[in-house]
C-alpha cells in the first residue's frame, strides 16, 4: 500500500507543487493550509508521514508538533527558512524526525521522505530487532542505525537523517577519508545532487550538535581539500 502523507503549508504554491510530485511517486496527499486545521483532521485520521512548515499563521509548526506528538509518533518532516536554525534545534528535540530548508528541490524532499519512512517501518512493534553487532561504537561513539540513536559518552546526540548518515559512513572506517562525492552517495540517492557546501554545512553541525554534550570533541577531522574522516581513537 502507498504511504500517505499529509502537507501542512499556508503557502498555496508550495501545497500544489509538492502535492504533484508525491502523487507522482505514487503517495496519496491530503493538504492543510495551518496547524488547527490540520490537527483537526489528523488526530481524526493519522497519515504515515506529516511535512511541517514552521512558521504560519494562527498554530505555528512548533505549536502543532507539540499537540501532535501528545497523541502520536507519527515521522515529522520541517519546512524551515534558512534563519530558523534555534527552530530546527528545538524542533528535532521536541520529537521531529528530519527538516529540510527552503527553497528546496523537490527531488531532495522525496529522499528525505524514503528515508524517514524506512526508519519508521524499522522502529514498528514486531520489526527485527537489532543485534549487538549491527550497532557502531566507536570509542564514546555508540551508532544504533535500527533506531537512528546516537549516544555520546552515554548522552544523546539528536540528529536529522542526513547527519546520521553521513555520521554512520564515516564511523564505519574510523582513520579512512572520505571525500565530499563519497559522503554525498552515503547520504543521498544517485539522482540527487548536492554541492560540496551542503556536505560542509552538514559536517558543522554535526560538530556543535556534539559539542553540547562535550566540548572537547574532535572526532571528526577535516583534511583541507580531501575530505573528512573519524578519528581511529576517538578522545
Amino acid at each position: 500500500m502507498s504511504a500517505t502523507i499529509a502537507l501542512v503549508d499556508d503557502d498555496r504554491n508550495i501545497l500544489t507543487s509538492v502535492s504533484i510530485a508525491l502523487e507522482a511517486e505514487g503517495y496519496k496527499v491530503r493538504t492543510y493550509n495551518d496547524g488547527a486545521e490540520a490537527l483537526r483532521h489528523l488526530t481524526q485520521q493519522m497519515p504515515d508521514l506529516v511535512i511541517l512548515d514552521i512558521k504560519m499563521p494562527r498554530l505555528d509548526g512548533m505549536e502543532t508538533l507539540s499537540r501532535l506528538r501528545r497523541v502520536s509518533q507519527v515521522p515529522v518532516i520541517f519546512l524551515t527558512s534558512k534563519d530558523d536554525e534555534i527552530d530546527e534545534a528545538l524542533g528535532l528535540k521536541m520529537g521531529a524526525d528530519d527538516y529540510i530548508t527552503k527553497p528546496f528541490s523537490q527531488r531532495l524532499l522525496i529522499e528525505r521522505i524514503k528515508a524517514v519512512l524506512r526508519r519508521a517501518e524499522a522502529n514498528k512493534p514486531g520489526a527485527e530487532e537489532t543485534s549487538a553487532d549491527k550497532m557502531i561504537l566507536r570509542g564514546p561513539l555508540s551508532l544504533d542505525p535500527a533506531r537512528h540513536r546516537c549516544l555520546w559518552n552515554g548522552e544523546d546526540v539528536t540528529l536529522t537523517v542526513t547527519e546520521f548518515l553521513l555520521l554512520e559512513a564515516l564511523a564505519q572506517r574510523p582513520g579512512h577519508v572520505k571525500n565530499r562525492d563519497q559522503l554525498m552517495d552515503a547520504a543521498y540517492d544517485d539522482n540527487v545532487y548536492v554541492d560540496d557546501r551542503t556536505i560542509d554545512s552538514h559536517i558543522k553541525r554535526l560538530r556543535k550538535k556534539f559539542k553540547q554534550v562535550d566540548d572537547d570533541f574532535d572526532a571528526i577531522e577535516t583534511l583541507y581539500g580531501v575530505g573528512y574522516r573519524f578519528k581511529e581513537q576517538a578522545s
